[in-house]
């Protein structure tokens, strides 16, 4: 089997079992709608769920799994699995040393975190004090996710894919339950969802560990930081917690202004942000995933040519998942945020809200994807100050364009210039990667692009043809309005579809080759 190939089939396994994740996540977001609405104690949750989720970015997902998979890969294939997995041993006893003191520091200062990232809760009797006491419970979640980003990227590494793409259900699952039987018992409510926090990253650590036991993995705690692996692994985390954090800190000065905006700016950036994730969630970093240790395992053997040849293949596999993705996000939004959060306590003049900032967010999601794929393989070259350059420049972009675009477009622009920020660092970071190990072979990336584009705007057209025969859905039932989003959806996908076989785009028929033949996961 090619690389391609191998690629588009993991693809498939990693896109399945993070749909099962994101349907949760749905659940989950629609469970705070639900019950909270948008508004103080939602405002209060994100704002305070924002502190461990920047630093999980910062340590745990992002930064330590682009380090630890080209360190691990390179242990694994020129030494073994057994000194592979004592390396990793050694790593985790670190982790857990300084992350302790992280978090006991972080729960101290907790109110001084909180008038930075969302100064304007000062101004509501209530919501500081609200939002530094979840911050504080939902600290430790940092260890918790450390732990799990580890065990993933031990398990991707050996082409375990389907636990760990499939673990944050459990998270999911977790913070639902916990809406519903736990919060009640708590004042204010809102507060009980802190713990829910922390049992979903129990269960997230937990199912991975399970399967880490079952490739003859177990946990011994050596807080060795002499290892030469683990010091390298450091080394190149330094860096890295700037190159992959570009995303998470737009969404932090996101916050922060966003909480000088009216009530209510903060949730809906925060639903639109989950509903842009979704799609970016299922494909995007689906492909990341895979593509990491291919193209390490390419890195560990200096085959620059497997490395251009995989990086080029995600990139079309990117195109055909997610231009298709912004079309139904941009062309959808109002009817599909009214399916799934337009109940209870959120009400319709929310869901425009909310449509109106997933617009503006869908713009920046192929590129959001493409810099998945792209940073890690500058981690995988050795390479981590270009990136982390890069990244500094997006979020000075996002900052300014933040401050320019408040004024005139209000939460709208904060969206819009996240966007415009993950675009400029894919530019940059393809223009860098192209001098420093040749071309990308820009021609077939610009055919592929054009031959999605066109079926994508196949797609546009039966979704507004769609649209046009269902005028009167938004004074409809619930029952219609589902039944509506699904003919949405049949009519979107089928002609897309459709347009790229007639086009006899590549992408599909990979995808498609999975469901003749399974993959080992």
């Amino acid at each position: 089997m090619s690389t391609q190939d191998g690629i588009a089939r993991s693809t498939t396994v990693v896109s399945s079992a993070t749909l099962a994740s994101r349907i949760f996540g749905l659940i989950r977001e629609q469970t705070f709608a639900f019950i909270f609405g948008a508004g103080f104690a939602t405002d209060a949750f994100v704002a305070a769920f924002r502190i461990p989720n920047l630093l999980r970015d910062l340590f745990a997902e992002g930064a330590l799994s682009a380090a630890f998979i080209p360190v691990f890969t390179e242990t694994l294939t020129h030494k073994g699995k057994p000194e592979a997995f004592r390396m990793a041993n050694r790593l985790s006893s670190v982790l857990i040393v300084g992350l302790s003191v992280i978090i006991v520091l972080g729960i101290l200062i907790t109110p001084g975190i909180v008038n930075l990232i969302a100064p304007g809760f000062k101004a509501i009797p209530g919501k500081s004090e609200v939002t530094a006491v979840m911050a504080r419970i939902m600290f430790p979640f940092l260890l918790l996710v450390s732990m799990a980003a580890v065990s993933m990227s031990m398990l991707n590494t050996l082409r375990r894919f389907a636990v760990p793409a499939f673990s944050p259900v459990l998270f999911n699952l977790a913070l639902i339950v916990t809406g519903y039987l736990i919060c009640p018992y708590f004042h204010p409510p809102i507060v009980g969802m802190a713990l829910g926090v922390l049992l979903g990253g129990l269960g997230q650590w937990g199912i991975q560990a399970l399967a880490l036991r079952r490739e003859g993995y177990a946990f011994r705690f050596e807080p060795l930081i002499s290892d030469p692996g683990v010091r390298r692994i450091l080394w190149l985390m330094t860096p890295a917690v700037i190159g992959l954090a570009s995303t998470q800190i737009s969404i932090f000065v996101n916050t922060q202004i966003a909480s000088l905006l009216p009530q209510g700016s903060v949730s809906y950036l925060n639903f639109s942000f989950r509903l842009m994730y979704f799609p970016l969630g299922i494909f995007g970093v689906a492909v990341a995933t895979v593509t990491l240790p291919v193209v390490s395992s390419f890195a560990a053997k200096k085959d620059v040519g497997g490395i251009l040849s995989t990086a080029g293949s995600s990139l079309k596999l990117i195109f055909f998942l997610t231009i298709p993705s912004i079309v139904f996000l941009c062309l959808a939004a109002r009817p599909m945020i009214s399916v799934l959060y337009q109940h209870g306590r959120f009400t319709a003049a929310d869901t425009g809200h909310t449509a109106r900032a997933l617009v503006f967010y869908a713009f920046g999601l192929l590129a959001y994807s493409s810099v998945r794929v792209i940073a890690p393989i500058f981690y995988a070259l050795g390479d981590t100050k270009t990136p982390a350059g890069i990244s500094i420049l997006a979020v000075a972009v996002n900052i300014a364009l933040c401050l320019t675009l408040k004024g005139p477009l209000g939460y709208r622009g904060l969206a819009l210039a996240t966007s415009i920020s993950a675009t400029v660092n894919l530019t940059f970071l393809l223009i860098l990667l192209t001098r420093r190990v040749g071309s990308l072979e820009f021609r077939e990336l610009a055919e592929a692009f054009a031959k999605v584009l066109a079926c994508s705007l196949v797609a546009a057209g039966a979704l507004l043809g769609a649209q046009a025969l269902w005028p009167w859905i938004q004074k409809a039932s619930l029952l219609m309005k589902i039944v509506h989003l699904g003919f949405l959806g049949a009519a979107g996908a089928g002609s897309y579809l459709a347009a790229a076989s007639v086009l006899k785009i590549k992408e599909l028929r990979l995808l498609l080759g999975f469901f003749r033949k399974r993959p080992r996961s």
